[in-house]
């Protein structure tokens, strides 16, 4: 256990005055190298960490502290990692989801919030903090008239901060694009590191699904929306370099699988791809374990194994240790070496969460579109 709570503990019995003043003079949870212990303080009749990791136990019994209304559990993290967890309270027969309350520190996601564990020597990027000396880009709301679906499909485009109808740009379609700027920061990433020239000045087309776990999931119609439909609309509405090399796609989760799949079914159409802990579930025997919903992306996949092809010339891939979809990811990149694509794989120390994707997105990007400073210096 800690050893300021070690500490508290000493006295057999210690006041509640002697509590308060411990947690004053604490940050939770409490960080000893790779020992985490989450501290709990109230009554329950039992109490749950819930960490959403692979690797861990899903439910770890916090115990409580004799003579206090204090609970705690230690576990082991390596040094920097970051996990988000929530509480399981049970009292009175009542169960309840909370987020730590002595953690201000929160990421959120499409289903609400949850509590994060900074663990020894992981910092946020300070790339994905609001910088007040670069300039801010600016976004511009379309929709496009899609043939692949019918109807329209709305999209959000960011603009460079400089940007002028005059020049060419390159352009980036990002699958989920409006949950990467709501939980992601990737306006705020753009602007800082344009601002810092890390990557050129690029345009970006943000489209979001109605219906991502179908569309997504190496949907035909999809890849015809994103060649036929948006990237049409974006070459004839915007001044956006048309050679492949200047057009890159991304997606994270079932994203990533949408952005593989469309490069595949549209070769040399998309030089670069981006690719967060896609979804890349496949069978070498028998049937997966998914559920029914990853029945496509295994169709999919399976036949992308068979026949990769070259769906592009450059590829960024990046997974958490703590995902069940590390593996997947691992086994794709032999696969797409021997395609002679130039490939960057990189590992993190996190989960399946949309901060995990952001602090990747400084290296994925600079990577594919490597700026004047990289040019530079590299």
């Amino acid at each position: 256990m800690n050893a300021a709570l070690d500490d508290l503990l000493n006295d057999q019995e210690p006041s509640a005055s002697a509590i308060d003043a411990f947690i004053a003079s604490q940050s939770f949870p409490l960080v000893d190298d790779n020992k985490i212990t989450f501290v709990y303080r109230g009554t329950a009749d039992q109490l749950l960490l819930r960490c959403w990791i692979s690797g861990l136990n899903t439910a770890q019994p916090f115990e409580r502290i004799e003579s206090t209304d204090l609970w705690a559990v230690t576990i082991e993290l390596p040094a920097g990692s970051r996990i988000e967890y929530k509480f399981e309270r049970i009292a009175n027969g009542q169960q309840e989801l909370i987020t730590d309350p002595l953690n201000p520190v929160l990421a959120r996601d499409p289903f609400g919030a949850n509590s994060v564990c900074q663990g020894s020597g992981y910092l946020s990027p300070d790339w994905s903090e609001p910088d007040n000396d670069a300039p801010t880009g600016r976004f511009e709301s379309a929709q496009v008239n899609s043939t692949a679906f019918g109807g329209t499909r709305d999209i959000q485009i960011y603009l460079p901060a400089r940007y002028r109808s005059q020049r060419r740009y390159p352009l980036l379609i990002v699958h989920d694009g409006f949950d990467y700027l709501q939980f992601a920061a990737l306006g705020t990433v753009l602007d800082n590191l344009i601002h810092r020239l890390e990557i050129p000045q690029l345009i970006v087309a943000c489209t979001q699904s109605p219906d991502r776990l179908r569309e997504y999931a190496g949907d035909n119609r999809h890849a015809a929306f994103i060649r036929e439909d948006l990237l049409e609309f974006m070459r004839r509405e915007y001044p956006v370099i048309e050679e492949s090399s200047a057009t890159a796609i991304m997606g994270a989760s079932f994203g990533g699988v949408a952005a593989l799949h469309a490069a595949w079914r549209y070769p040399d159409v998309f030089g670069s791809l981006l690719l967060q802990s896609g979804s890349f579930a496949f069978t070498d025997l028998g049937h997966h374990k998914r559920g029914p919903v990853f029945d496509p992306v295994v169709a999919f996949m399976n036949e992308f194994r068979k026949n990769p092809g070259k769906p592009a010339d450059k590829i960024y891939m990046c997974c958490g240790i703590y995902e069940s979809l590390i593996y997947e990811n691992r086994s794709l990149v032999p696969l797409l070496q021997r395609q002679k694509i130039d490939l960057l794989f990189e590992e993190a120390r996190d989960a399946h969460n949309w901060e995990n994707w952001r602090d990747r997105l400084r290296t994925g990007l600079s990577w594919l579109f490597p700026g004047p400073v990289w040019m530079v210096y590299e």
